[in-house]
């Protein structure tokens, strides 16, 4: 079992920065692929990027590539998502979530832990 607690959303001004972090409670958290999705209202929940077991792959959608750094720390059982750039249309909650495997970790049906969520607000 793992848990997953998002902190670090807010409200920021568009071209400015966020870190997010997500903090696992469980002992099994190194054998997790960790990733990010995230929803804005009226539309779907969209995959923003995912980071594998040890820290050395990661994955992100075009929307994002360039602008997020998704990044780990397994001795601290957390999870980071750097933010920067950011536009309005990344206005959304930003949920953390776990999976077995990095490249199927992009689709929902691969999430086995999903956290809370965070809101992220981006005016322009």
């Amino acid at each position: 079992q793992v848990q997953l607690a998002e902190s670090g959303g807010g409200l920021v001004q568009a071209g400015g920065s966020l870190r997010l972090s997500c903090a696992a409670s469980g002992r099994t958290f190194s054998s997790y692929a960790m990733g990010w999705f995230r929803q804005a209202p009226g539309k779907e929940r969209e995959f923003v990027a995912a980071i594998s077991r040890s820290g050395g792959d990661t994955l992100y959608p075009n929307s994002v590539k360039g602008r997020f750094t998704i990044s780990r720390d397994n001795a601290k059982n957390t999870v980071y998502l750097q933010m920067n750039s950011l536009k309005p249309d990344d206005t959304a909650v930003y949920y953390c979530a776990a999976g077995r495997f990095l490249p199927n970790l992009q689709h929902e049906g691969a999430v086995d832990y999903w956290g809370q969520g965070t809101q992220v607000s981006v005016s322009s």
